[in-house]
């Protein structure tokens, strides 16, 4: 710091607030600052500013694998949102969904030294209706039924699926079969039953669940023993709609004339499927902005309440429906 003050003809505080992001420096003196830094290949030292000040500038984020692409794609906005405020994340992904490994996380993130930690809790823990998170923690949590405790960011999950349901009844399809997410999955629940309430709601038959696991290929084993009776399908994720709409044409039925299907999720690729497929579209980016947002007020702030955020889903109508076709 001495040698940038010196070639810079400044005094050493000035190259420390610099150094910092601090006010009170004259631009033009800011800049001759950092000249001489890069002339000199000075780097602050992250580490003692973070003892010095409190703040890593790192925030964490817990969750049960990367493999679905709710996970994925808000891992990737969290990450996208965090590095414009100025801020790294560091991932632990957790094994089993238990409290002991949550826990476990936690104690890891600290050893790491972060600022925060956004928790993904996408499925139920074996061993706990809601985590019991370490007090004292600056916390966000997504994709979870803990807002009474704590703060929570999700998709609205169940207006999403209300307006898939309600799309395929306006078309004057008589009922609406579902393939559900796995039953762990908070996601996939709040489809079902939002699923359920609609049809409930509309005087219409509710048919029994069938069940997948995210994959397309559950979707195919779920859609080769959908009735032939059935005429529309509500799908809970798109991948799982990729798989139905395969079984579906392989045993002679054709999309839409037939039968109408819609999906959950809004993935890349879904409007390129056969036909496009009309889903319903999740914000992965808003719910990561929002997340770096929460999680940056309570760093700030202080620790925030309890409560739920939704961000809103649309439904996007493409070439997979279409009019009942009318019995037989």
């Amino acid at each position: 710091m001495a040698d940038v003050a010196k070639l810079a003809g400044v005094s050493s505080q000035t190259v420390s607030r610099v150094a910092n992001g601090q006010a009170g420096v004259v631009e033009s003196t800011r800049e001759q600052v950092l000249a001489a830094m890069r002339e000199l290949g000075y780097r602050p030292n992250s580490a003692a500013r973070s003892l010095r000040y409190g703040r890593f500038n790192t925030l964490g984020v817990i969750l049960f694998g990367l493999s679905s692409t709710g996970n994925s794609r808000t891992v990737e906005a969290i990450a996208t949102h965090a590095a414009a405020e100025g801020y790294a994340i560091t991932l632990i992904p957790v094994g089993a969904p238990t409290q002991d490994n949550v826990l476990g996380a936690f104690t890891r993130m600290g050893e790491l030294a972060v600022d925060g930690v956004i928790v993904i809790i996408e499925v139920h823990l074996l061993d706990a209706a809601t985590p019991a998170l370490p007090p004292g923690v600056h916390v966000v949590v997504v994709d979870s039924d803990a807002g009474e405790r704590y703060p929570v960011v999700d998709t609205d999950q169940a207006d999403g699926a209300r307006q898939a349901v309600r799309h395929l009844l306006e078309l004057g399809h008589p009922t609406v079969w579902h393939i559900a997410g796995p039953a762990e999955s908070y996601s996939a629940e709040r489809r079902a039953q939002a699923w359920r309430t609609v049809l409930e709601e509309a005087g219409r038959e509710v048919p029994p669940v069938g069940r997948g696991d995210w994959s397309a290929e559950s979707g195919y084993r779920a859609g080769l023993a959908l009735p032939a009776t059935c005429t529309a399908v509500f799908v809970a994720n798109d991948q799982m709609a990729l798989g139905v709409l395969r079984a579906l044409t392989d045993q002679g039925r054709r999309v839409p004339a037939d039968v109408s299907v819609v999906g959950f999720d809004d993935i890349a690729d879904a409007s390129s499927y056969l036909p496009p497929l009309t889903t319903v579209h999740q914000d992965f980016a808003e719910v990561g902005r929002r997340c770096v947002e929460a999680l940056l007020k309570q760093i700030s702030d202080g620790p925030g309440g309890p409560g739920t955020d939704l961000v809103p889903t649309h439904l996007v109508v493409r070439g997979s429906t279409a009019s009942y076709p009318g019995p037989g």
